[in-house]
């Protein structure tokens, strides 16, 4: 009936023509499509944390390997004077002992591969290594005769000296000739091209390195030193903070670029810091900003935490211990959390980004004002004002107050409890006083102290004076009413980093570069207490309900300690130094953020964890709303984060 149409099918050959078929088959292969882009994906995603964990190796050994190499030179120079010493010494021995002495020394000198490798197992075997993990693969074979790196644990003391800084100290009697100053120098001069020609980068640290040097200059001039994670004496400090304020010029503290630099954000952040000292390169700060770490990995950048919480092994549930109890004689144990820590009034349950504040700079400064209805974000030169009541991340700034020189950061903005007045400090010597309630803001006072820049800042309770954090370590003390400095409170040997006010206006709290915490008496003008540690302080808050007051380091670590008690709490959740920290108003929770990316809440004062957020960058400032629903943060990737706080 029909010869031209195509046969239909046969026996055993099964075809589909009708459309209801057609689509089912269609149907069939999408899905079959689809379960393959699945399996492609989650074998992608392997590769990727693979990818990730073999980086990490790879910074890692890395660190390794240049701090052994420089520990290397230094154990040479060592023996080279101990030799000199030795060769002065011997003649004035008899001539018998001359003799046995050159005969011992010269035996001394004959070390051979065996007995290396001997004393290598001996020492390893004396430590026992509880937890050190097994070296991964070698990145290169190693030559016949020497031994695989030392797991990172047993290396790790070996180098931890240099912390201060990547060459070796020089001798304490300046014994050391010319010639071996300037040959040792050419030699850790090349040491310094040959790794950083090997070193491989990521996109942003190749960006930062081919358009000019000053990268460097921040990551090693700009930024402070930071000082060893264990106390060293005070005769053996590093150049860093302290010499910029005697030189008279403003240190860029502690996470900024130099003033007068064009950098992107992934080029803001510090060096990593390690139990071992800084990464010195463009590699470790590429390697370990590039690729989010798992909460738990076998290499952490702060080893002692590792060491820390595997010692203490874990809370109840089978979760790693992030929260200790130090008591007044220095036991710490993991704290068990009370069933209400996360629960009851006042207690959020999360918070919600809401809207995205464009600033276009670095954000160092941001405030609230009450009732929450304007955030005010300082950057480079000036500060932005803007209206969070209207919904949107696009709205422009309402205002623009030009602080500042161009190339000067914010480091801090207070705003008075009326709304009508912003004080403003920063990379300048001069604080300037904003009339808000005029139809354009505008200056109306200016304080100017002999420091060359103001960290923090801090209102007493009744808005009549201001208290301000100086790069020469001093408090100074402003009349804001008379616009006069009344005092200056004179204890830190170094920066003042950041500051906070009892409730009651009656004691205030100071955190300095120098590693210490003070507390002041306002009524006698005088320090009452000094809490030492071994880290640098970058942020501290004084709880609303008093008793508390949370501090947050440059080791990562965030303590909380008791006013008048010895006992105190380390939280351990922050992996690089905590930049910002804020009470919330009820005095139950206070948040911390840092150059990790991370925004942190926790329970006063244990420290359970009550929510955290990851940004894209480096979050280096935060504030909260007097009435506790919004957050506000200031981040490196030159813009501020609003959220909501859901209860």
């Amino acid at each position: 009936m029909y010869p031209n149409r195509h046969p239909g099918p046969q026996p055993g050959q099964p075809f589909k023509f009708t459309v209801a078929e057609s689509c089912d088959r269609i149907k069939e292969e999408f899905s079959f499509l689809q379960a393959q882009y699945h399996t492609l994906k989650m074998e992608c995603e392997k590769l990727a944390q693979e990818k990730t964990e073999m980086q990490r190796h790879y910074v890692m050994y890395y660190e390794m390997s240049y701090g052994l190499n420089v520990e290397m030179h230094k154990q040479t120079e060592i023996a080279k004077r101990l030799n000199a010493i030795c060769a002065q010494v011997i003649p004035f021995l008899s001539q018998e002992h001359q003799q046995q002495v050159a005969a011992a020394v010269e035996r001394a000198k004959q070390v051979t591969m065996q007995e290396l490798n001997a004393i290598i197992g001996q020492q390893m075997q004396a430590q026992h290594l509880p937890h050190a993990h097994a070296p991964p693969i070698p990145l290169t074979p190693h030559p016949v005769g020497l031994q695989p790196p030392i797991p990172p644990v047993s290396s790790g003391s070996g180098f931890l000296g240099f912390a201060q800084g990547a060459f070796p100290m020089p001798p304490t009697n300046g014994d050391m000739s010319p010639r071996e100053k300037h040959a040792l120098k050419d030699s850790l001069k090349k040491e310094e091209r040959d790794r950083d020609r090997m070193s491989p980068r990521s996109d942003a640290s190749s960006h930062a390195s081919s358009t000019s040097s000053k990268p460097k200059e921040v990551s090693l001039a700009g930024t402070p030193v930071s000082k060893p994670a264990t106390p060293t004496s005070s005769g053996s400090t590093t150049p860093g903070p302290s010499a910029g304020v005697k030189h008279g010029k403003y240190i860029s503290y502690p996470f900024m670029p130099r003033s007068g630099t064009n950098m992107s954000s992934s080029e803001l952040s510090p060096i990593p810091y390690t139990s071992a000292g800084p990464l010195t390169n463009g590699l470790a700060a590429s390697g370990l900003n590039s690729f989010p770490r798992p909460p738990v990995v076998g290499f952490e950048a702060h080893g002692s935490h590792s060491a820390m919480r595997q010692t203490h092994n874990s809370i109840p549930g089978g979760k790693p211990a992030y929260s200790f109890h130090v008591s007044g004689d220095g036991q710490m144990q993991p704290v068990p959390f009370p069933p209400d820590a996360l629960i009851g009034p006042g207690i959020p349950r999360h918070a919600r980004q809401i809207n995205t504040l464009n600033h276009g700079e670095v954000v160092c400064a941001v405030t609230v004002s009450n009732p929450t209805r304007h955030v005010y974000t300082g950057g480079k030169g000036c500060v932005k004002v803007w209206d969070i009541s209207q919904p949107g991340n696009k709205s422009p700034p309402i205002s623009q107050l030009d602080c500042l020189q161009r190339d000067n950061y914010i480091r801090s903005i207070k705003l008075l409890q009326d709304g009508r007045t912003l004080i403003v400090g920063g990379e300048a010597s001069t604080l300037s006083i904003w009339d808000l309630a005029s139809p354009t803001p505008r200056i109306k006072a200016e304080l100017t102290s002999s420091a060359p820049a103001c960290y923090a800042l801090a209102i007493s309770p009744d808005a009549k004076v201001c208290f301000s954090c100086c790069s020469d370590g001093h408090i100074a003390v402003w009349d804001l009413h008379n616009q006069t400095l009344v005092r200056q409170f004179q204890g830190h040997t170094d920066g003042a980093s950041c500051i906070d006010i009892s409730p009651d206006g009656t004691k205030l709290w100071t955190g300095g570069l120098d590693n210490t915490v003070r507390s002041w008496d306002l009524r006698e003008g005088r320090q009452l207490q000094q809490h030492d540690f071994s880290s640098q302080i970058f942020s501290l808050g004084y709880c609303p309900k008093g008793e508390w007051l949370a501090v947050g380091m440059e080791s990562s670590n965030v303590e909380v300690l008791h006013h008048s008690k010895p006992d105190k709490y380390q939280l351990h959740l922050h992996e690089s130094c905590v930049l910002s920290l804020k009470f919330a108003y009820c005095g139950e929770w206070f948040i911390s953020t840092g150059k990790d990316n991370l925004l942190n809440a926790w329970r006063t004062p244990y420290g359970a964890s009550i929510f955290q957020s990851k940004e894209p960058s480096s979050v280096l400032s935060c504030d909260i709303s007097a009435d506790d629903k919004y957050i506000v943060t200031g981040s490196g990737d030159k813009k501020a984060t609003v959220y909501e706080v859901i209860f």
